[in-house]
């Protein structure tokens, strides 16, 4: 007995395996390109760039005895370290040695220690903050919670004074607040401070920075 061919399924076949052949020399898109040994595609990622030290930095704060200060040397953790400032106002960072801190600038200090490790390292990149401000202080007295004396730190507002000495006593008068601060020649200003109208957004410029030995009076 003769069987007859079905061509309807030849042809289908026939088309089924050019469309294949097609397909398989069809060049992949995208960006990922395939991996040489697993040939599975992995991403291009790019490399970091290099993190600068530079930072926003108080030109105008002074450093003194007994603030902690953060030294870090860029791609130098055994020489990165904290260290207080002594007595005779010295930092002793290894390479570098000796270092007169106090009486200068974080930026300043950065300055010295980097000159002090070129014998050592090229192009140094250091980075000097103040952890803890001890030398420099201002007083809280009156109606608050935890009258005081406390650490200035850079950023240290009347707002956050307040806060730091635990708010207010029951009876504060609030719209009374003062500070009493010395100038150079030993005259003292006293300069008011609404805290009702600063909290609500009014006078938002009162709410300034202290400086070294400011006492913030709650009446």
């Amino acid at each position: 007995m003769k069987i007859k061919p079905n061509y309807a399924i030849i042809v289908g076949s026939f088309l089924f395996g050019i469309c294949g052949l097609l397909l398989g020399q069809a060049p992949a898109t995208g960006d990922a390109a395939p991996d040489s040994a697993s040939g599975v595609a992995t991403a291009q990622v790019p490399q970091p760039e290099a993190q600068s030290a530079i930072k926003a930095q108080d030109s105008g704060y002074v450093i003194g005895n007994a603030d902690l200060l953060s030294i870090n040397v860029w791609k130098e953790p055994e020489i990165s370290r904290l260290l207080p400032v002594r007595s005779d106002g010295k930092i002793s960072l290894p390479l570098a040695g000796e270092v007169q801190a106090a009486g200068r600038t974080p930026s300043q200090l950065e300055e010295e220690i980097a000159d002090k490790l070129r014998s050592y390292i090229t192009g140094p990149v250091v980075t000097v903050m103040v952890q803890e401000s001890n030398s420099q202080r201002y007083n809280i007295l009156g109606q608050v919670a935890k009258p005081g004396s406390y650490s200035l730190t850079l950023n240290t507002s009347i707002l956050d004074a307040i806060a730091t000495a635990g708010g207010f006593r029951d009876f504060a008068k609030k719209r009374g607040i003062y500070i009493l601060r010395r100038d150079a020649a030993g005259s003292q200003t006293r300069i008011p401070f609404n805290y009702t109208a600063v909290i609500k957004g009014k006078s938002s410029e009162q709410n300034i920075r202290l400086q070294p030995n400011d006492t913030v009076v709650v009446p």
